[in-house]
């Protein structure tokens, strides 16, 4: 996907996220989690600027997104650090959010022929549904305008409940 695609993505992906975010009375760590995600949502194709390391290889793997969570983790860890209590909360909320980030890449990159090898390196499988093409414009706008939608469904639900 392209990058309206993959900012559609990240925000479908982390709209229950958000959700219970605000419904557990956290709007600070529901705003910075969906901001990290959008920045996150194109941080795999790093890889078109990195010599050696193909498209759609190392960077587009539950590794990276384990290590991207690793990061998130330890930057928890050191904002804790700096800002007084929450540690375990935050460090498990930079986890998951770094983690979150790199998977919803993947996912939106599944939806395209092309796949991705998400299970590397114990197995070079591309996996995909087939289901467009990453250069179509209309796919693109199409997951962004459903992403958006679900995460104000999201933000407005929470209110409502809480």
């Amino acid at each position: 996907m392209y990058r309206r695609g993959h900012w559609g993505v990240s925000l479908l992906v982390f709209a229950p996220v958000g959700f219970a975010l605000l419904w557990l009375g956290r709007p600070d760590l529901a705003f910075v989690g969906g901001g990290a995600m959008l920045w996150l949502s194109t941080l795999p194709d790093v890889d078109h600027r990195l010599p050696g390391i193909s498209h759609r290889g190392p960077t587009h793997t539950l590794a990276f997104a384990l290590l991207v969570g690793a990061v998130g983790a330890g930057a928890g860890a050191g904002l804790a650090a700096v800002l007084g209590g929450g540690r375990t909360t935050l460090i498990a909320f930079g986890f998951g959010i770094g983690t979150l980030g790199i998977l919803a890449h993947l996912l939106a990159d599944a939806l395209t022929p092309a796949g991705v090898p998400f299970l590397w390196p114990l197995s070079g499988r591309d996996f995909s549904v087939y289901l467009t093409r990453a250069d179509n414009t209309l796919a693109n706008y199409a997951l962004l305008a459903v992403g958006v939608c679900a995460t104000a469904a999201a933000g407005v639900a929470a209110l409502r409940v809480v």
